[in-house]
């Protein structure tokens, strides 16, 4: 999955203050782009030394000052920055990139997409907490923990994880497959859906299955959870067996597609980032669900 980059390490640990150096890596994020340069299906991303030496001939102002870089966490024994422009800065052999084409184009390293989504992540929330939620006051930054604090009211506010569920409903050697609706996304998938308040995982599984296509379930288990930064969630898959009637039905405004598929028809995804690929490759194997 995205999230296992071993033997590279992604280091989530906050240090307040702390500046990019000449090689600290930086992350310029505009809508889905992100500036990096792509070169023999391989993609890199900036330094600090390379933005502020091709910006400083420049009207780089912006980009030279540290205080408008913000640390987000380290890779390897390397800090990666958060760039808080409003453009794009100029760096000789970079430009901007859409992430999502990146991926499909199987582009390495996979190390540094894990960076990118835990980083679009964190991005998302600060950009979206500039100011309190309650008192309306701009806010800063926590000077002891990841958080932004109001210096008005007071009010504390944390990164901000989704809980959401993948599950693999099985009968025998048949499992639900679908696609969702709205999407243009070519390839099968998993039922998924958000954890409700007051609602337990399993059962957010139970509600989400029935919504969906309409079956009831037994025999919920657990198998594995993932961080996936590119909407915020934290995954947790589930199998679990069909309880009863085996007739599917949609639900037409979340899906376009859904039915039983034996293993050997099962089609994998693409790429090996995705819960759900795992789950539906380990099912496909024939391995303990």
């Amino acid at each position: 999955m995205i999230q296992d980059i071993f033997p590279h390490h992604l280091d989530n640990v906050f240090h307040p203050g702390r500046i990019p150096q000449e090689d600290s890596l930086v992350i310029c994020l505009s809508g889905r782009e992100i500036l990096a340069k792509e070169e023999d299906g391989t993609v890199t991303l900036p330094s600090y030394g390379q933005i502020v030496s091709s910006s400083a001939d420049r009207s780089g102002a912006d980009v030279c000052t540290q205080e408008n870089y913000v640390f987000l966490f380290s890779l390897d024994q390397k800090d990666c920055f958060w760039l808080r422009t409003e453009q794009f800065p100029e760096v000789e052999g970079f430009a901007p990139q859409n992430i999502r084409s990146l991926r499909d184009k199987k582009t390495e390293p996979k190390y540094l997409f894990f960076t990118i989504y835990t980083a679009q992540q964190l991005i998302g929330w600060y950009r979206d907490n500039v100011f309190c939620g309650r008192c309306a006051a701009r806010t800063v930054h926590s000077t002891t923990e990841r958080a932004l604090v109001c210096p008005s009211c007071g009010r504390v506010i944390y990164p901000r994880i989704v809980p959401a569920v993948i599950v693999g409903v099985t009968d025998g050697d048949r499992m639900v497959l679908t696609k969702y609706a709205g999407r243009d996304v070519p390839y099968f998938a998993l039922i998924a859906g958000f954890t409700e308040i007051g609602e337990t995982l399993e059962e957010t599984v139970a509600r989400e299955v029935m919504e969906e296509v309409g079956l009831k379930v037994k025999n919920i288990r657990y198998y594995k959870s993932q961080p996936w930064g590119m909407a915020d969630d934290i995954l947790m898959g589930f199998y679990c067996d069909v309880d009863g009637d085996r007739t599917i039905r949609l639900d037409r405004r979340e899906l376009k597609e859904g039915a039983w598929y034996s293993r050997d028809e099962i089609v994998l995804q693409p790429d090996e980032y995705s819960l759900t690929n795992e789950m539906m490759m380990r099912f496909k194997d024939g391995l303990p669900c």
